[in-house]
């Protein structure tokens, strides 16, 4: 899990994108269904780290194969409390990736600015796929 923390405070997306599985399922605060895959999940992490500011981890919680990763940050001047629930897969890869923010104010400043994301987003993980 310390490959993926420091990936993600070095703003790093290959070495984010390197900690997942090829079957990793991404489960969204502001999205009702989840998204599987590679792909689509290192390119949404691309376009949250477009939109984050101010981003630290402030707490790590870790029981074998699941890690809470407790986190702060900004969206578009409205702050963001959050946690990453990460479940590692046999060979140490990320296979699910959960987060969870609050206050609601948060939650829709990042539904909003990862809205304004989500053609690049798109367009990201057909490539990668295709690549």
């Amino acid at each position: 899990m310390d490959a993926f923390r420091k990936a993600v405070e070095a703003r790093d997306t290959d070495a984010m994108a390197a900690c997942l599985a090829d079957d990793v399922v991404f489960t969204s605060p502001v999205a009702f269904k989840p998204y599987p895959g590679k792909p689509i999940t290192a390119a949404i992490l691309r376009g949250v780290m477009r939109v984050f500011e101010n981003f630290r981890y402030e707490r790590v919680i870790t029981d074998g194969p699941n890690h809470a990763l407790v986190f702060r940050t900004e969206v578009g001047g409205k702050e963001i409390q959050g946690c990453d629930f990460l479940h590692l897969n046999a060979d140490g890869l990320i296979d699910e990736f959960t987060v969870m923010v609050r206050p609601l104010s948060g939650a829709q400043a990042l539904s909003e600015a990862m809205a304004a994301q989500f053609e690049q987003i798109q367009a990201e993980a057909v490539e990668a796929f295709d690549s």
